[in-house]
């Protein structure tokens, strides 16, 4: 036995090693990043069973509890037995990319060992199958969860994987005595070999995880310092100067070879190696840059030719291309450029993602306030873009801090964050939006507050169906919901709750937001929506604005009315049942 478990650790070790190298490889990755994919699914299939039929091969011979010599086993004799690392590889295919790819690994694992057999011991089939279903939905759980088993999970799940195999063994050998000889003889070394082995695969995998996520963690906190400070360059939209030094900002924190921006013509700028050839008012030059504004898509080149410089001397051998866009409409091109194909990894791809959206939205920013100067409703437009700088503050705080525990969660809030400011953006343009994007406002402003206040409010909707494209101003519901938060419920912790209620009567559509909370202060209800109310949290300025837009744009019988006492605030307003022009 105890030469056995020397043995086995040998085959444990081989595994282990594969794992080590498969892990630090690009493409097992990204199979990682998106393991809930079909596609990736079929790889992991494809990877673990090799991983199995390797273990297969590389099993030790047993025959009448005598361990025969050899290292590599194709073909085995009725009356031999092997022990080796299968199940490892199948339990912790199923855990990984849950019942789908567990199955699948089970299937062919136990059909390749049936087939070394001689077309005998057909239950390995089914014992494969079972472990891999049994793996696979216990791996479900962590896969929705995006985690990984500790330590000790991964322990007791190995154990568990193979001592189902030990139990398949005892009972369906050709005897019941041989089965028990056999498996008194191999259980030991087996189980714990695995269960080891299980455990050290998925801690590889665990920690090479975590380590994406802390660097990705770092990246967005250098993506959001660059964005403030590129900000107020692309505001003043696609120019020379602009773009020098915006590129000189990028190349500073991404650390690439060369950055390089472009309009829909010309280079505008370039800065770092080939700035000798790649020259600001030359013609936009490379094949690929032109690709790009054509077809508006991110496009990652691998290669010299790719790029298609036509200088023999260009130092670049890759890039990655991002559009910018602006009003849905592509407006240029930002590259980054590297000397080493094997420093663009996925992890410069999700960089350059996450710099097309920021940077398309801040050139749209430049645009929107350029085109607010030429609008004859420019006091309606300036009241709809005010933007809380406090809030804007405590959102990247709190973004900030998750980052540090929950880098998942912190990306999800970074996409509420940019379509709570893309709806900001879109109220500048537009005097009325449909209810549905203003509802879409409100709830990206409500993930960001219950990110800071977990379940500290509930915001119920109660509105009547058909009115989904109904046109509204923009704000209208999102100024009095977090009102409500941010002055109805005081210090309460528990209880307070928002609804948000509209009905149509007639050719008009009424409007309610009310709360549990405690009421308005007297010397102040008088006030409200009049004339700023200053208080801690802000000037007191939001009401009075909503109620000047409402007026300006329906009149005055569609501005705000209060009601409130002791147990709460209602306020009611109505528009006219008219849908907005743009779903039309």
């Amino acid at each position: 036995m105890f030469t056995l478990f020397i043995m086995m650790m040998e085959r444990v070790g081989l595994i282990i090693l594969l794992a080590f190298l498969l892990v630090n490889v690009s493409f097992f990755k990204k199979i990682l990043l998106n393991r809930q994919l079909l596609s990736a699914k079929i790889k992991l299939i494809a990877i673990f069973a090799t991983f199995a039929i390797i273990s297969n091969f590389t099993g030790i011979v047993i025959t009448d509890n005598q361990l025969l010599p050899g290292d590599f086993s194709t073909v085995l004799n009725a009356d031999t037995s092997i022990a080796n690392t299968r199940t490892l590889a199948i339990g912790v295919a199923g855990i990984i990319g849950g019942p789908f790819v567990g199955v699948g690994v089970g299937i062919i694992a136990g059909i390749h060992r049936v087939m070394q057999a001689g077309g005998t011991s057909l239950f390995y089939i089914v014992s494969s199958i079972l472990v891999g279903c049994l793996a696979g939905y216990i791996g479900r759980n962590y896969i929705r969860l995006n985690k990984m088993p500790s330590t000790k999970k991964a322990f007791l799940l190995g154990t568990l994987m193979e001592s189902i195999q030990m139990v398949f063994i005892l009972f369906f050998s050709p005897t019941l005595e041989q089965g028990w000889l056999l498996v008194r003889f191999i259980a030991v070394p087996m189980i714990l070999l695995n269960a080891i082995g299980t455990l050290i695969f998925i801690t590889i995998i665990s920690s090479t995880q975590k380590q994406e996520e802390q660097l990705r963690a770092v990246q967005t906190h250098d993506v959001l310092d660059l964005a403030a400070k590129t900000l107020p360059y692309f505001r003043e939209g696609l120019t020379q100067e602009s773009c020098g030094a915006v590129a000189k900002i990028i190349q500073k924190y991404t650390k690439v070879a060369a950055i390089s921006m472009t309009d829909n013509h010309q280079i505008l700028a370039h800065v770092g190696v080939g700035s000798d050839h790649h020259i600001p008012e030359l013609d936009v030059m490379t094949s690929l840059s032109l690709d790009v504004l054509q077809t508006g898509h991110l496009t990652i080149a691998r290669s010299k030719s790719a790029i298609g410089c036509s200088n023999p001397n260009c130092r670049l051998h890759a890039a990655i291309v991002i559009p910018l866009k602006s009003n849905d409409q592509i407006a240029g091109t930002l590259k980054m450029y590297f000397t080493d194909v094997n420093d663009l990894t996925h992890v410069e791809e999700n960089m350059a993602e996450g710099l097309a959206t920021i940077f398309s939205s801040q050139l749209e920013l430049g645009e929107i306030e350029a085109q607010s100067k030429l609008l004859k409703d420019a006091e309606i437009k300036s009241l709809q873009a005010q933007v809380n700088p406090h809030f804007f503050f405590n959102a990247m705080n709190t973004i900030a801090a998750l980052m540090r525990r929950d880098v998942t969660q912190s990306r999800q809030l970074l996409l509420q964050l940019s379509q709570y400011f893309r709806s900001n953006l879109q109220g500048a343009r537009q005097t009325t939006i449909t209810l549905e994007q203003e509802l879409a406002h409100i709830n990206a402003y409500l993930a960001l507050e219950q990110a800071r206040f977990p379940d500290r409010y509930t915001v119920s909707y109660d509105i009547e169906e058909g009115l989904e494209s109904l046109a509204v101003p923009p704000f209208c519901l999102q100024v009095l919901v977090e009102n409500a938060i941010r002055h109805a419920f005081h210090s309460r912790k528990t209880d307070n709750l928002i609804r948000v209620t509209m009905t149509r009567q007639g050719q008009t559509v009424r409007l309610c937001v009310r709360d549990n909370g405690f009421g308005i202060n007297p010397e102040k209800y008088a006030l409200l929506g009049q004339e700023p109310v200053p208080s801690v949290e802000g000037t007191g300025t939001a009401l009075e604005n909503l109620n000047k837009r409402l007026a300006g744009l329906f009149g005055p019988d569609s501005t705000l009315h209060f009601t409130t006492t002791a147990e709460g605030t209602r306020v009611t307003f109505k528009l006219p049942f008219e849908r907005n022009s743009d779903t039309l």
